[in-house]
């Protein structure tokens, strides 16, 4: 929301924005060729986030004039207003002296990442670096979020000042803001370097030496090569090894490596395809096995609280489709259920949670609330939990955009109370769907014992593999509890959340997909 004061005596002016930065969490796959295992977790241990420098550009029309007998002389302050809405000042443009159609020379920099922000802009007329707010007189405010700026195609915003708690002389008139977001060049720059050697040492018997740097990332193997040249990759520690089967590679460079290549050049970003109009779509999947218990009981994880209060489903629910819904224009969510028995028919693993037969689709996140409540007094809770049948309608429907050329990426969230029972299924059903443009989340809610749901998390268990041996062409599924997210810190949900760019960017970047305006 944003705020415009002014001064009595007519001296500067101010502008104040605050933003809701989302707790920060570690993910992204480093490379567009698909990082090894190793790297990718080396990465992950060390912070390596989906997030970016943005730069806000401001400027505002037609700002009511509070002065009898000079105009206002604006100035923007912008604040982070953290989770617990502590307001923290980010920075201030200049003054702009006698204007109410001020623009702003001064870009306020603010740390994006993949979370909803709130943009609070305050306008005041007061001395730029000494000034005191609370002196000032307030000339208006506007709220959005910073997703509605990003999502636009030329990422600029304009928001109609208002009023709400302020008394002002002049209440008729308030004029509009234009907020306007640009990346930071940084954020785009990358580096490339190509590397060789020579004369490296033999130590196998029977074949040369193969060249594998680790454990930032690693290259393709150079199979009976003593001169390898190998594909470029962007590491930042190098070291040879000799690669072996059962994991125990020897280190055996004892020759010089050479720089073959460097390169440094602007790269796409995530932020440069939503710009462009690519859309994140949100999909849902609820579990309705009967060990969630009885649905009209308290203890029962599908209980709906009279007081309003959500349950553990609608926690998770809400808590990505509060982010993810700013990214698809059209807010047309896909919802289903499985492990129910519809009333006289058998039981489904993937039936649509508004009662349709042919239309999953309901309107917002307030339309997935209504039609998973809807769907509790109309199925009945049965089982076993199978997941194979949602991801590959989810496949299906990624699949068909894809031939349709449509620039579109899915997210399917499936909430779950319990250990999957088509282990295999759910496996094979999940490598086919890496080839599309789909993520999968998987969150567990209850006091179950999901550590044999770790099978899902690359981090924590083996790469997986279907029942004819191909393994997954990129990571896009993750899994975590929900009793992990609503302890004190980060919420593992949003954790999740922060997964999905780095997953979008693999998948663009392996497939040579370029944003297109």
């Amino acid at each position: 929301m944003g705020n415009c004061c002014s001064d009595e005596m007519g001296g500067g002016g101010g502008h104040a924005g605050r933003h809701s930065v989302g707790p920060a969490a570690a993910a992204a796959a480093a490379a567009a060729e698909a990082a090894s295992a190793a790297a990718d977790r080396f990465l992950r241990s060390r912070g390596a986030g989906a997030s970016t420098q943005v730069e806000l550009s401001l400027s505002a029309s037609n700002l009511g004039d509070q002065e009898f007998f000079t105009k206002s002389n604006p100035m923007v302050i912008v604040y982070s207003k953290s989770k617990e809405g502590a307001l923290e000042e980010l920075g201030r443009t200049e003054v702009i002296l006698n204007s109410l159609n001020p623009s702003w020379n001064a870009r306020i920099n603010v740390h994006y990442q993949f979370e909803v922000y709130d943009i609070d802009p305050q306008f005041h007329d007061v001395n730029e670096k000494m000034l005191k707010l609370e002196e000032q007189q307030f000339l208006g405010e506007a709220v959005c979020l910073l997703s509605e700026v990003i999502t636009k195609q030329n990422r600029l915003l304009t928001l109609k000042l208002g009023v709400s708690e302020h008394n002002l002389p002049n209440p008729s008139k308030f004029g509009e803001l234009n907020v306007q977001a640009e990346e930071s060049a940084g954020s785009k720059a990358i580096m490339e370097m190509v590397f060789r050697c020579s004369d490296l040492e033999i130590k196998d018997l029977l074949s040369k030496k193969s060249g594998v740097p680790v454990p930032i990332c690693k290259t393709e193997v150079r199979k009976n090569d003593l001169n390898p040249k190998w594909k470029p990759e962007n590491p930042l520690i190098i070291e040879c090894f000799n690669f072996s089967s059962n994991g125990k590679h020897d280190l055996v460079l004892k020759s010089q490596v050479y720089v073959e290549k460097y390169l440094e050049n602007n790269r796409q970003t995530f932020l440069d395809y939503i710009s462009a109009g690519c859309q994140l779509n949100f999909m849902v999947a609820v579990d309705f096995t009967a060990s969630n218990g009885n649905p009209r009981l308290p203890d029962s994880l599908h209980y709906i609280d009279p007081t309003g209060r959500p349950n553990a489903y609608q926690r998770a629910i809400l808590e990505v489709g509060d982010v993810l819904q700013y990214y698809d224009p059209a807010k047309r969510f896909p919802s289903w259920g499985f492990g129910a028995r519809p009333i006289d028919g058998p039981v489904s693993h993937c039936f649509n949670l508004n009662g349709s037969t042919y239309q999953p689709e309901v309107e917002g996140i307030q339309g997935i609330m209504s039609a998973y409540i809807s769907a509790l007094r109309n199925v009945s809770l049965a089982g076993p939990t199978l997941f194979g049948p949602v991801v590959s309608t989810a496949t299906a429907i990624a699949n068909q955009s894809l031939a349709n050329n449509q620039q579109k990426y899915f997210v399917l969230l499936i909430v779950t109370d319990g250990v999957v029972t088509d282990f295999q299924e759910t496996i094979d059903a999940i490598i086919k769907a890496s080839d599309f443009p789909l993520s999968i989340l998987v969150v567990g809610v209850g006091g179950a014992d999901f550590k044999e749901m770790e099978f899902l998390d690359p981090n924590k268990g083996e790469r997986l593999e279907s029942s004819t041996g191909r393994v997954a062409s990129r990571d896009m599924i993750q899994f975590a509890p929900m009793k992990d997210a609503h302890g004190s810190g980060i919420s593992t949900v949003q954790s999740l959340l922060a997964e999905i760019p780095g997953q979008f960017m693999t998948y663009m970047r392996t497939r040579e997909i370029q944003a297109i305006s």
